[in-house]
């Protein structure tokens, strides 16, 4: 292993002298062209980094600290502020540096501002619990290798920092910049684990209160919880926009060479600490991945290595549940648990607080988890004078993450991904869509999910729960039962969740896709049933972006003859589903208004003609050049916010044929005529001509230049989703929030290079001043891709190729 190492390492600095390209503006001047003998560890952390076109470094290492130090360093040299911005807010310092009523970006946790989200991670602190997952031994607790991973993570930003000045204009000289540890590192990854539960809960747990005084408890006895009003905050949950995805994979005997396909795209915040990053991680002998790491992680999150590629979507399951607590009626802090008083666990924490004294208030903790209260927060839910309600998170006691993407990363076949599933059991709140070069397909819902069974939410949901189980999955289970605490499964690794036995899977389809909806359709030929109600719903409607994907793929398995080139056109084929289902019948309604008008719910008379042949000639695509698309979307989101999905279709949703139903649509509801007359005077006064290509006004600016970009929103059902922000006076959608990020389309050809090919829409780095600050962007507008380089023949020949040597000083 070391003499191979010595002589990749000496191989790629002798091409130095004929390489060309450029480096991250951060790591021009630290290039090392001598050839050094030994490993690139010797005497201490250290790697070699070797970038390619588009900034991506390939990081080669002798041991897993020493990958970690290449990896903390390369994303310190390309993200270093917003790394710093996530490290302040996994300290809970956030209101000391920006202030307490500033707004977070939502990246690690739900709330809403700083105060709030630093009370919960200066609690997270003060508890130590991290410190106690990371004394867990194996597998509950992160392997040696893991650990070794965030620990040189954490060492390689520090020596960037040191070494380098800091040229990015969002953190240039500023004081909350430091120096991290590996605590840091794991309370990062921490977070990402409970951005379902209790990160998405911050402002309930933070603002919980028991009611005071006689008066406050005698106001509380009445009030009762808002059943729909839960139910709808758990739906908006499941489908935040931020948090999305699709991916197939395709069965060996559907492609052109009998190897398995995989198309990756997942939909992930455009700005901000929940941006995909890549890079390769090799250590010789031991493990070789490309892919993306969301920030922060040390590990590839979603990739491919010479024998599998997988990727993940958000899941329907619902990663946490609620414990209605009957309270002593003397006492609001105290609740019985089988007739015996238990009281609550106080947490007193301060927060410093810039140019103003430090805050401090008090959490509540029970035995299932902390009290969660809130009239405004994400789950509106009451604390009376009787009851109160305690959030379950199951992934609190999971710091799993890591070691199931390592565990990916060093499979070799699909059995290889199930396996790593089934011993560290580590995500939270996605599925996994899996192909391998010998041919095999894979999904499969792996998700830590609190172990709530039909049976036990039948016996002990509460009369909230009776009505939100069934409509969103979530469980709210009476406390004061000891019969009622979760049961445990054999083969999981923590109590409290279900065991790989219990997951959605399936296995060698000739296709296995999801697109946010439940595993029922993972395959429309072979559906998905008996799993637990809280994994997902079965015989429901699906989505549109799911129901033209499951027409897509369908097709393209049963054509056959699959290679890398038909993935690339199906991520770029911009296909509207809702435009198919709707836009001719619009176009048929809009043309036989009486007078060619519609009235606007303004009240205003528009004339509506010139919208019926544009809609008429619309090709039914997001791409740039598409006429029509921008007044479609318009109408589109108009449409939808007036008129009730009940109503919107003239043929309603068949569980026997759940892809082509709903559909027709009903151009006899009352909001047809108001949404196409509201969509064309929005256009008009914004000067927008209604037949304008999209690309004129769908767009981003980078460094004051207009980036077209293709795909759209997910009402209209478009595979390449991307959600953009309307700003009329700046010309249309001038900015893009969340939507296709880090993008893969990944096969075999018998050889140990995979054909690889990938896009990073957003760019690899935030910097404005990076030259990798808006390239591949501009790659993502012209629907063109990135060749991967995964061997070492084609890392060395690569044009652009530059290797620094970083190390400990």
């Amino acid at each position: 292993m070391r003499t191979r190492l010595r002589r990749l390492v000496v191989a790629a600095v002798a091409l130095l002298t004929a390489a060309t390209g450029t480096l991250p503006a951060t790591a021009a001047g630290r290039q090392d062209h001598r050839p050094r003998p030994g490993h690139p560890s010797a005497g201490g952390l250290s790697a070699d980094i070797r970038y390619t076109e588009y900034g991506i470094p390939h990081i080669l290492a002798k041991d897993y600290a020493s990958l970690g130090f290449g990896t903390g360093w390369a994303q310190a040299a390309d993200q270093v502020c917003t790394l710093a911005d996530g490290f302040v807010t996994v300290r809970g310092e956030r209101s000391r540096f920006f202030g307490a009523e500033a707004a977070t970006d939502f990246s690690l946790s739900s709330a809403s501002n700083n105060l709030g989200s630093d009370l919960y991670f200066r609690g997270v602190r003060q508890t130590g619990t991290v410190e106690k997952l990371l004394a867990e031994p194996a597998p509950r607790g992160p392997s040696r290798q893991v650990e070794d991973l965030m620990r040189g993570f954490a060492a390689g930003y520090n020596a960037w920092l040191r070494q380098n000045r800091i040229n990015d204009p969002a953190c240039k000289a500023a004081a909350w910049v430091r120096p991290v540890t590996t605590l840091d590192v794991a309370t990062r990854l921490y977070a990402l684990s409970v951005l379902g539960g209790q990160g998405g809960a911050v402002d309930d747990i933070t603002g919980a209160q028991p009611p005071s005084g006689s008066a406050g408890r005698a106001r509380g006895i009445g009030a009762d919880p808002d059943a729909e009003a839960l139910i709808q905050a758990v739906r908006e949950r499941s489908a935040d926009a931020a948090m999305g995805s699709n991916a197939v994979a395709f069965r060996g005997d559907t492609t052109a060479n009998g190897s398995g396909l995989l198309l990756g795209n997942p939909h992930y915040p455009w700005h901000g600490g929940r941006r995909f990053w890549q890079s390769q991680q090799t250590i010789p002998g031991e493990l070789d991945v490309a892919g993306g790491s969301l920030l922060g992680s040390p590990t590839v999150s979603i990739g491919y290595n010479s024998g599998v590629a997988w990727s993940h979507t958000v899941a329907t399951g619902v990663p946490f549940n609620l414990h209605q607590l009957k309270l002593d009626p003397a006492d609001p802090t105290v609740y019985l648990v089988d007739g015996r008083p238990e009281r609550m666990t106080k947490r007193t924490v301060t927060v410093a607080v810039k140019d103003g004294a430090p805050v401090t208030r008090t959490q509540w903790w029970t035995r299932y988890g902390p009290v969660v209260a809130s009239t405004d927060g994400d789950l509106p839910l009451p604390w009376t004078a009787t009851t109160a309600y305690a959030l379950g998170d199951p992934n609190a006691a999971n710091l799993r993450f890591a070691d199931t993407s390592l565990g990916f990363g060093k499979a070799r076949d699909t059995k290889g991904i199930l396996a790593s599933l089934a011993r560290h059991q580590g995500l939270p709140w996605v599925n996994t869509v899996a192909a391998d070069s010998s041919g095999h397909s894979l999904y499969t819902q792996s998700q830590v999910l609190p172990r709530i069974t039909d049976d036990l939410a039948a016996r002990c949901s509460t009369a909230l729960g009776k009505a939100t189980y069934p409509a969103a999955g979530l469980a709210v289970l009476d406390a004061s039962r000891g019969d009622c605490a979760l049961g445990s499964d054999a083969d999981a690794v923590q109590p409290g969740i279900f065991g790989p036995a219990r997951m959605p899977t399936l296995k060698d389809a000739p296709y296995a896709e999801n697109s946010n909806d439940s595993a029922w359709l993972a395959n429309a030929d072979r559906p998905l049933t008996g799993y637990e109600r809280i994994f997902g719903t079965i015989g429901t409607q699906r989505s549109l972006r799911t129901r033209g994907a499951l027409e897509d793929v369908a097709e393209m398995a049963e054509r056959g003859d699959l290679t890398v080139r038909d993935l690339e056109r199906q991520q770029f084929a911009n296909r509207v589903t809702a435009g198919e289902l709707a836009a001719a019948d619009a176009a048929k309604a809009c043309a036989a208004l009486p007078g060619g008008t519609a009235t606007g719910s303004d009240g205003k008379v528009v004339d509506i003609t010139g919208a019926c042949s544009v809609l008429a000639a619309w090709d039914r695509t997001m791409d740039t050049d598409s006429r029509g698309a921008l007044l479609f979307d318009r109408f589109w989101r108009k449409l939808t916010a007036k008129v009730p999905a009940d109503r919107r279709w003239k043929v309603p949703f068949s569980a026997s044929d759940p892809v082509r139903t709903p559909n027709t649509l009903n151009t006899d509801a009352p909001g047809f005529a108001p949404a196409l007359a509201d969509a064309v005077a929005e256009l008009r006064a914004a000067g927008i001509p209604l037949g304008s290509p999209l690309g004129e006004h769908q767009f981003v600016v980078r460094n004051g230049r207009r980036i077209a970009v293709p795909g759209g929103t997910e009402g209209l059902g478009v595979w390449n989703k991307i959600e953009p922000v309307w700003r009329p006076a700046q010309g249309g959608y001038a900015e893009v929030t969340t939507g296709s990020s880090h993008i893969q389309a990944v096969g075999w050809n018998g050889s140990r290079c995979p054909t690889a090919r990938t896009l990073l829409t957003y760019s690899q780095s935030s910097n404005t001043q990076s030259p990798y600050y808006s390239d591949q962007t501009r790659l993502f507008s012209g629907e063109k891709w990135v060749t991967a380089r995964f061997c070492e023949k084609d890392i060395l020949s690569s044009p652009a190729l530059k290797v620094v040597h970083v190390r400990e000083r």
